[in-house]
């Protein structure tokens, strides 16, 4: 049962699939300009619904961890663009500069950011931040938080396609 307060969400996933559904239902309500973070341990799930947010945002390409290629770049038919950015190798905020995260939010392009806590004080103040947490070998605890009205939004509009209310 989702523990459910305004602007945040709380609840556990019972397997990756959950997780990855999770995701899609997520990536349905994906606007141009939606900043998405991911925070958690390795092994926690950040790819997986990273997976999930990209189908559901309809994306034509594979969807697989940027860790060592920094930012993956995928397409959908109406020539939209989603970024997948890992920020796990960097050594903080300035080298996501220096590699032009800044430019990507100030070109609202839809943008989903795993490791965000290690480059934090560049990433928008408004956004909706996702900390996932091992709980056992298949369960994931996820905490959503809506941070902006655009967030608020999205996060009871996901509420009521997952939970019905």
């Amino acid at each position: 049962m989702p523990i459910i307060a305004e602007g945040s969400l709380d609840f556990l996933s019972h397997s990756p699939e959950q997780t990855l559904r999770i995701g899609i239902r997520l990536g349905e309500l994906i606007q141009p300009g939606d900043v998405i973070c991911m925070a958690g341990d390795l092994g926690t799930g950040k790819t997986t619904i990273a997976r999930g947010i990209a189908r559901g945002w309809g994306s034509l390409d594979l969807v697989t961890s940027p860790t060592f290629v920094l930012i993956n770049e995928y397409r959908r038919a109406d020539a939209m663009r989603l970024y997948h950015f890992d920020a796990f190798r960097l050594s903080g905020s300035v080298e996501a500069i220096d590699i032009g995260l800044l430019e990507l939010f100030e070109d609202r392009v839809s943008i989903l950011v795993e490791w965000p806590e290690r480059v934090a004080e560049v990433i928008p103040d408004e956004r909706l931040w996702i900390s996932l947490r091992w709980v056992d070998e298949s369960r994931r605890g996820l905490h959503f938080d809506a941070l902006g009205p655009r967030y608020e939004r999205l996060l009871k509009d996901f509420r009521k396609v997952v939970f019905g209310g």
